[in-house]
């Protein structure tokens, strides 16, 4: 789905649909079926409409979730179902005592329905100066609530797009139960005969991808700091998404998908093709693969099966991106008949190589030593074999290692880089 943020003037429109993410199936929503169950986030074709399994009709002009727009969806049976089961399912638990003091699992959504009438005086009827970006799903707005002076994103379905109900049903689903510093809040949700609309918080630094890759006067490029901010803000959401008891996997975890508040914290968004998983082992078959190409894992894309190390692979790939400066499908194009891992070895974990392959926008001022900690930890990443790839959990401590490392006077720097290169010396089979 597109992204909500903000763009520096003159960078409108910068995020246009991705031609290498892999589409839902195209959706009429007189004929979509709304799902009970969490995890049945794709659409199933069949002879004669899109379902998403058995579940009650959704159409005409009525409620998403029933007349009185309450936060209870209606079952086939016509009962009334929590989008995530019952109230006291162990799926709204942090599994393995885990602690997220500023995160949790609501016990009941979160959100608000907004009226039509509330989008269209925000917007100024969704002119086309309050327009701030546009993405798969649609075109996003800026608005503000006034009364409340509330300044708000919203996306704005698009008919022609080929994500529809499907994805803007599963955002509903997760992010109005989900709260965590490192994850968009969604503020609510608005369903109006055809059109579809969501509302989050305003983003005012925009996406990850407009700093590293954006150009232009008014983009400014992130410092080594600030990198390893984001990224380990990035991480932290990943992983209170899969420390849960039912484990969340985002499945389109890429620069544009990450957005930044005005202190640069890191929060992850567009969870239209997220899907849950009750253990780190089960395995999700799909015929359809969906995700957006070059961060999609390797054994997903070629065998449409889903793990929870699967988003692991794409937070490697874009440790790349924050280290060199280049998307992805140009680091491919350099990789010429060398494999991913191979590339990053020669270069990136390559003392000779790397102040060549670092992003120059760094200017230099990064230590060495710790962009090849990181790098190294992109290695493990991106390893082909699920299993040898480290947990978001891990990920996220070794990334501390090194912001604390980075925070030390250059003397107790040295000796902490050596405590841990003793350390990437019993992972060195990986490098080797």
């Amino acid at each position: 789905m597109g992204n909500c943020w903000s763009l520096p003037s003159g960078s409108r429109g910068a995020d246009h649909p991705n031609p290498n993410t892999v589409p839902m199936a195209n959706n009429h929503l007189g004929s979509i079926q709304f799902s009970a169950g969490l995890s049945n986030t794709r659409l199933i074709q069949n002879d004669n409409s899109n379902s998403l399994g058995r579940s009650s009709q959704i159409g005409g002009t009525s409620s998403l979730f029933g007349p009185s727009s309450s936060n209870n969806h209606t079952s086939g049976n016509n009962t009334s179902t929590s989008l995530w089961g019952s109230e006291t399912s162990q799926a709204s638990r942090v599994g393995h005592g885990e602690k997220f003091p500023l995160g949790q699992i609501l016990d009941a959504p979160n959100y608000r329905v907004f009226t039509l009438a509330e989008l269209r005086a925000a917007t100024k009827c969704f002119r086309a100066c309050s327009v701030i970006g546009e993405g798969g799903f649609g075109t996003v707005y800026k608005g503000l609530i006034r009364g409340e002076e509330l300044t708000i994103a919203i996306k704005k379905w698009n008919p022609g797009s080929l994500q529809g109900f499907a994805e803007w049903q599963s955002e509903v689903n997760f992010l109005g139960r989900l709260s965590h510093p490192n994850l968009v809040k969604l503020l609510g949700f608005r369903r109006e005969d055809s059109e579809l609309f969501l509302v989050y918080e305003f983003m005012h630094r925009g996406s990850l991808d407009n700093h590293l890759f954006g150009r232009g006067a008014n983009v400014r490029p992130l410092s080594w700091d600030t990198r390893l901010k984001v990224m380990i803000g990035a991480a932290t959401g990943l992983n209170f998404l899969h420390s849960m008891e039912m484990k969340i996997v985002h499945r389109d975890f890429k620069p544009s998908n990450i957005l930044l508040d005005e202190t640069y914290t890191a929060k992850l968004s567009d969870f239209g093709l997220a899907k849950s998983f009750t253990s780190h082992d089960q395995t999700h078959v799909t015929t359809r693969v969906m995700g957006t190409g070059g961060y999609a894992a390797p054994e997903y894309m070629a065998t449409g099966r889903l793990k929870v190390k699967s988003d692991v692979y794409g937070f490697g790939i874009v440790l790349m991106e924050m280290l060199t400066g280049k998307k992805m499908f140009d680091i491919s194009r350099l990789c010429k008949q060398k494999s991913l891992t191979d590339w990053l070895k020669s270069n990136l974990l390559n003392r000779g190589k790397i102040r060549s392959t670092m992003d120059a926008k760094l200017e230099g001022k990064y230590p060495t030593n710790l962009a090849l900690q990181v790098a190294h930890l992109a290695l493990r990443c991106i390893q082909t074999e699920p299993k040898v790839r480290p947990s978001m959990k891990e990920v996220v401590e070794r990334l501390e290692q090194i912001e604390a490392a980075n925070e030390k006077p250059a003397d107790n720097r040295k000796r902490v880089n050596r405590f841990q290169l003793v350390q990437q010396h019993d992972e060195s089979d990986i490098v080797n």
